[in-house]
């Protein structure tokens, strides 16, 4: 198979699967048939689409997008009146080219809200207070989208603990480290990007927490994915970062589907399980104009993220049973560190920006 026969068959094979079951709340072999789904998804890909046709009305993302298009259409002025010079540097409104990955400014504007904090302080990065678009109806709609991804988050991280096994007490100790997510929403204005421009939408990247739920506007190939293919030999220069251990490969489109986010999940699920899930490169390169609303549900921002014992049994092919514990000398060689969550965002953060003072990507 020729490496553009298997980047078109690749493309056609991102899972699609139905939450619904885990919504409902009836349909116990449902449960755990999207459980599975979830946890086959992560193994190949580390992302997926969720159907979320049974918790979405498609009209509230599109009231969203509404509303996106209304404040990027300001006068620049009037959208730097919430820029993040204003706050800590992470939340507010960043102009055109201010986002940078990988050392190179990416082509579209954004507005980053994060999780609320007790007494902020806009001195201390990530601290401060969110700043909101006077646009009419703003906030109320996109906070109501927030707590929306907040439980969808949670229903989610359940079906994963599901798909890996574990029991309802490790879930709970799983829960307790997301149940007060540092969650981060963005909304992003994409200008189309010139056929001729050797630069990204937004350049390839990692997600830094937990899961991301993306709401995609309909243009096509703007959303890329890189699928590590061993056995291909790709002359692929320039398209992936110079990045130790990254392997050949190829880039698929995760093109929006009907009733669906594109989710995918983040370096925190690397360390949670070891190594078994990855976080995946992906970039945007976006022809069309228009906007994408991620947001990233993460974990607590005291949460201390280390291997879990389901995964690390899994990878010893353990089951778990009522009748037989296995102890904690019989399972693998923990490979991941543990880490504070909020120390590592604190890490990453920095340099995202032109101004050097970070943002999250």
């Amino acid at each position: 198979m020729s490496p553009r026969d298997f980047a078109a068959l690749a493309a056609s094979t991102l899972p699609v699967i139905n939450i619904a079951p885990w919504i409902e709340g009836h349909d116990h072999k449902g449960r755990l048939s999207t459980a599975a789904a979830i946890h086959a998804a992560c193994l190949e890909y580390g992302f997926f689409y969720l159907d979320v046709s049974s918790y979405i009305d498609p009209e509230e993302p599109e009231e969203l997008a509404r509303l996106a298009r209304e404040f990027f259409a300001l006068p620049q002025a009037e959208k730097e009146k919430i820029s993040i010079a204003n706050q800590d540097h992470a939340r507010g409104y960043q102009r055109l080219k201010e986002n940078v990955t990988m050392g190179k400014a990416d082509n579209h504007e954004g507005i980053d809200f994060y999780r609320p904090v007790e007494e902020p302080d806009k001195t201390k990065l990530l601290w401060g207070e969110n700043q909101w678009p006077a646009v009419p109806g703003f906030r109320a709609r996109y906070e109501a989208w927030a707590d929306k991804m907040k439980a969808l988050g949670l229903t989610v991280m359940h079906a994963m603990a599901t798909g890996l096994g574990m029991s309802d007490a490790e879930w709970e100790d799983l829960r307790a480290q997301v149940d007060d997510s540092f969650w981060v929403m963005r909304v992003i204005g994409y200008p189309p990007l010139p056929n001729d421009d050797d630069g990204f939408s937004c350049g390839a990247h990692k997600d830094y927490g937990c899961l991301t739920f993306l709401w995609a506007d309909p243009t096509r190939g703007a959303l890329q994915v890189y699928l590590p293919q061993p056995f291909l030999a790709i002359e692929n220069p320039g398209m992936v970062p110079r990045q130790e251990g990254i392997e050949q490969g190829v880039w698929i489109t995760a093109d929006p589907l009907p009733n669906c986010l594109v989710c995918n999940i983040g370096e925190m699920w690397e360390i949670w399980t070891n190594g078994m899930y990855k976080s995946t490169l992906h970039r945007v390169i976006h022809r069309g104009s228009n906007y994408r609303i991620p947001f990233f549900f993460e974990p607590n921002f005291t949460a201390n993220i280390a291997p879990l014992d389901a995964a690390l049994r899994i990878q010893e092919g353990m089951v778990l049973t009522t009748e037989k514990r296995h102890p904690a000398e019989e399972l693998p060689e923990k490979i991941y560190e543990p880490t504070v969550y909020g120390d590592f965002l604190l890490k990453k953060v920095g340099g995202n920006f032109v101004t050097g003072k970070g943002k999250y990507d």
